[in-house]
């Protein structure tokens, strides 16, 4: 069993890399492997709505979102990460959960995600908001904590010292490795994930 962590931020060793290090922490002591993928500092592009990867069953964009979404073909739980900074996600993250979640969505789904998020004072809820819908309209359970989960500081040794912020990111932790082992046991035993209908119209007709 094993869990993709995505690492948003423009810093590979930053604040949103020490959230998601307690998470893989976390899960690693339940006995789920994690890797976690940090998506650099170079401009991600956004989806051109193109329509290619519906017939190619791949982005026509090559790049790393085309690997990372082969990766998680393989892989069995999601968190990706981000800090805040204007009360959203990066433009990085959203990028490329657009063009991952459109072009690879059959990677992701009924697989359980969490979103991790980090910032100095505020914009966490609203982000983690925005980062959940992926998952929601992709047939993912969404691994809950017990608290809002993000994490609160400007450098990772502040990180470590926002002691509810921590606990909340192992409890993601203990709850995805949890559903992940629950849902093995559901295949196990002959119950496999529903199927999903998709009917697609718009507000003309």
């Amino acid at each position: 069993m094993k869990v993709l962590l995505v690492n948003g931020s423009a810093r590979n060793d930053g604040c949103t890399r020490a959230a998601l290090d307690a998470v893989a922490a976390s899960l690693n002591e339940e006995g789920i492997d994690t890797e976690l993928v940090f998506l650099g500092n170079k401009p991600i592009s956004d989806c051109i709505d193109c329509g290619k990867c519906m017939e190619l069953r791949k982005c026509v964009i090559e790049d790393e979102v085309n690997e990372i979404v082969e990766k998680a073909k393989d892989c069995d739980g999601f968190v990706f990460g981000s800090p805040v900074y204007y009360a959203h996600p990066t433009a990085k993250i959203l990028a490329f959960m657009d063009r991952a979640f459109f072009s690879g969505g059959r990677n992701f789904a009924f697989k359980p995600a969490a979103a991790v998020l980090n910032a100095r004072r505020a914009g966490t809820t609203a982000s983690m908001d925005v980062m959940n819908k992926y998952f929601t309209i992709n047939s993912m359970p969404v691994a809950s904590s017990s608290y809002w989960n993000d994490t609160h500081g400007s450098k990772p040794e502040e990180v470590a010292q926002d002691l509810e912020g921590i606990t909340t990111m192992r409890n993601i932790g203990k709850n995805m490795a949890w559903l992940i082992k629950s849902i093995a046991l559901a295949k196990e035993s002959g119950l496999d994930h529903p199927v999903s209908r998709k009917v697609f119209t718009n507000f003309i007709r």
